[in-house]
């Protein structure tokens, strides 16, 4: 019985590690934009106290590449834009250097 009950311990606490970081430790999404590159590393994301759950899959696809996202529909409130509006997150518009990179 404590064997299983500490089989049990690490599995909680495995599954407990994966879930609070918003993207795996040293793991980043990459895109090529015609306004430079744009990298998500979920450190930012998760020093805000957010989870993987509050995009995925709500948002997005857990899949890396799955999402075609345009600027527009950013812009229009869907993908990154459904937080980063002005309100609950910085806005995209007028704040370009914040996400995409020359470099």
């Amino acid at each position: 019985m404590i064997r299983f009950s500490v089989v049990l311990a690490i599995l909680f606490c495995t599954v407990y590690a994966v879930n609070v970081s918003a993207i795996q430790p040293g793991k980043t999404v990459r895109w090529d934009t015609p306004m430079g590159k744009v990298v998500f590393d979920g450190k930012n994301h998760a020093a805000a106290g957010l989870k993987c759950e509050a995009c995925h899959s709500k948002i997005f696809k857990m899949r890396k590449g799955s999402t075609d996202m345009k600027m527009a529909d950013i812009s229009a409130g869907k993908f990154c834009g459904k937080c980063h509006n002005g309100t609950k997150a910085f806005a995209t518009t007028d704040n370009c250097n914040i996400c995409h990179r020359k470099k």
